[in-house]
């Protein structure tokens, strides 16, 4: 057994004792992960991510193992983002959600721009649970000044559905160059645009950007990869809300309680801290602002954002 899969099995048997022995909530919570990865590497011809030589990722992962990890407080449901450029796995995952009611949206990977990106939409949305598309930071930097790639946003946004963007803190002007161009498209930050999180010193040019961004009311902030912001690669990404405080506080200081939205980012965080760890940083921090923003933050600014149906 590798060292990798030692640490990932020692987290996980002590997020289980953490679980059980975490208080629930008075009242019961709906909580819907909008970050989530389901793929099976056993399947014919394999995946593209993870790689093989990932110990911890490359092993098959569906909503079934997802809730099977101890947390303080059940998931309600999930909304599951594609990683695989492989158009077909966009069906992949739309089979997969035919049989598992969990899945109550999908974010697929589609290239806007390209010849076939209208063909493949009208294909996929014509599912309900198909919810929009998630592209990279270098795709929209370059695609901004692109006319093709710029009509195929419209066409999300004319079939109401949303944008997720990923990338580093630069992604950041990218986004607010898209609220002034597009501004009926909804949009979700994915993963606070992935700024380093020691603890103690934020980047000043995150939050600028950060505050920036969420002047534009379409845009969203997806409250995901707290834990692999620290960098802690070994599992052990600190527990404690006040680790984390400087950043969320920026966040709901910029978005407010109406445009957070959370995110597990499982089974990537899980090489940085169980999920309970996960869930329970975001339940201390939301559950302090009252029980009407802790609601909408794990539940109602994901169906805002998503536009997902009850199934």
């Amino acid at each position: 057994m590798s060292s990798t899969r030692r640490q990932f099995l020692a987290a996980t048997t002590l997020a289980s004792a953490a679980a059980c022995a975490a208080p629930r909530a008075a009242a019961s919570l709906t909580i819907i992960d909008t970050h989530t990865h389901f793929y099976d590497p056993t399947r014919p011809g394999g995946v593209p991510w993870p790689g093989k030589g990932d110990a911890l990722l490359h092993r098959t992962t569906l909503p079934a193992d997802y809730r099977a990890q101890p947390v303080p407080q059940p998931v309600t449901a999930t909304v599951v983002v594609e990683a695989s450029p492989l158009v077909e796995d966009n069906q992949w995952i739309l089979d997969l959600a035919a049989k598992e009611k969990f899945i109550v949206g999908f974010v697929g990977n589609l290239k806007p721009g390209e010849n076939a990106f209208a063909a493949h939409l009208k294909r996929f949305a014509a599912n309900p649970l198909y919810r929009g598309i998630r592209v990279n930071e270098g795709a929209l930097r370059t695609g901004l000044g692109d006319a093709a790639f710029v009509a195929d946003l419209k066409r999300l946004a004319d079939a109401n559905l949303e944008l997720d963007v990923n990338g580093g803190p630069t992604l950041l002007p990218e986004v607010a160059r898209l609220g002034r161009v597009l501004p009926a498209l909804r949009v979700v930050i994915n993963h606070l645009a992935n700024t380093r999180i020691d603890g103690k010193n934020v980047s000043e040019p995150w939050r600028r950007d950060l505050e920036a961004a969420a002047k534009f009311p379409q845009v969203f902030l997806k409250v995901s990869a707290l834990v692999e912001g620290t960098g802690k690669r070994d599992g052990d990404a600190p527990r404690d809300v006040e680790f984390y405080r400087p950043w969320l506080d920026i966040a709901w200081n910029a978005f407010g309680s109406d445009r957070l939205i959370y995110g597990s980012n499982w089974p990537v965080s899980a090489r940085f801290a169980p999920l309970a760890t996960v869930q329970g940083i975001a339940h201390d921090y939301f559950s302090a602002k009252g029980r009407p923003a802790l609601e909408k933050f794990f539940a109602d600014n994901a169906r805002m954002a998503y536009r997902w149906l009850n199934r």
